[in-house]
C-alpha cells in the first residue's frame, strides 16, 4: 500500500473509481475513471488519508479537481518513470524530448515529462498534439544556482516546442524561467498555496 509521503504533484494515479467523485462530477470524468484512466496528483492541503488529484478528458476545458484516497491507489507512475517510454504518434514534443534527454541526464538531476506528453506516454491515450508545449519536472533537491539556470533555460530555447520547466525544490514548484531571470523574488508553488521567496532552498523555508 501507497503512504501519503510516495505521492508527489505531477505523479499519475491509477486506481480511483467513479463513485469516489462528488455526486454532481461531470459525466466525462465519470466516464474517465470507469475506464481506468488515471489522474494526476495536484499541489494541494488535504485531510489525512486523501491525495489531492486532477482528472483530465479529452479537451481542454475538461478538467476537475477531486480527492482520492490513498488506499485506492492501485498504481504510481512518477514523470521520471516515463522516460523510457515511446509514443506511438510522431509529435514535436516527443521528438524534443528525444533530443533533449542526454543534455538534461548530464545535469545529475532527477527529472521527467509531465503535462499532456507524460499523459498520453503513460497512458497510451492521444492527449497531446501538434502545438502542444513540452512540460518538464526537475527535481533539485540541491541549489541550482541562477548561474546555472540561466544557461539551461538556452538549452530549453529553439526548439520545435515551447519548453517549460519546472524546477521541484524542497519548498514546492518554481519556474525555469522565472528562476533564471532578474526578479529579486520567485513565485513558488507549495501545497499551502503560492509564496514570493528570494531563494526557494533556504534552510528556514523548507523547515
Amino acid at each position: 500500500m501507497y503512504q501519503p509521503e510516495d505521492l508527489r504533484p505531477h505523479d499519475l494515479l491509477w486506481g480511483m473509481r467513479p463513485e469516489q467523485l462528488p455526486a454532481d462530477a461531470p459525466a466525462w470524468a465519470v466516464a474517465v475513471l470507469a475506464a481506468g484512466q488515471p489522474v494526476v496528483v495536484r499541489r494541494a492541503a488535504v485531510a489525512p488519508g486523501l491525495v489531492a488529484v486532477g482528472l483530465r478528458g479529452a479537451t481542454r476545458e475538461q478538467r476537475l479537481a477531486a480527492l482520492m484516497p490513498v488506499e485506492a491507489v492501485s498504481q504510481r507512475l512518477a514523470p521520471e518513470h516515463l522516460l523510457d517510454r515511446r509514443a506511438s504518434e510522431d509529435l514535436p514534443v516527443f521528438r524534443v524530448l528525444a533530443e533533449l534527454r542526454p543534455l538534461l541526464d548530464a545535469l545529475g538531476h532527477a527529472w521527467g515529462v509531465t503535462g499532456s506528453a507524460g499523459y498520453q506516454l503513460a497512458s497510451g491515450l492521444p492527449a497531446a498534439h501538434p502545438d502542444s508545449d513540452l512540460d518538464l519536472l526537475l527535481r533539485a533537491e540541491r541549489p541550482l544556482r541562477r548561474s546555472e539556470a540561466r544557461p539551461l533555460l538556452q538549452l530549453l530555447e529553439g526548439r520545435a516546442c515551447r519548453i517549460d520547466l519546472q524546477l521541484e525544490t524542497p519548498l514546492g514548484g518554481v519556474a525555469l524561467r522565472e528562476w533564471a531571470g532578474d526578479a529579486a523574488r520567485v513565485l513558488v508553488k507549495t501545497s499551502h498555496g503560492p509564496l514570493l521567496v528570494s531563494d526557494p532552498w533556504a534552510e528556514e523555508l523548507a523547515a
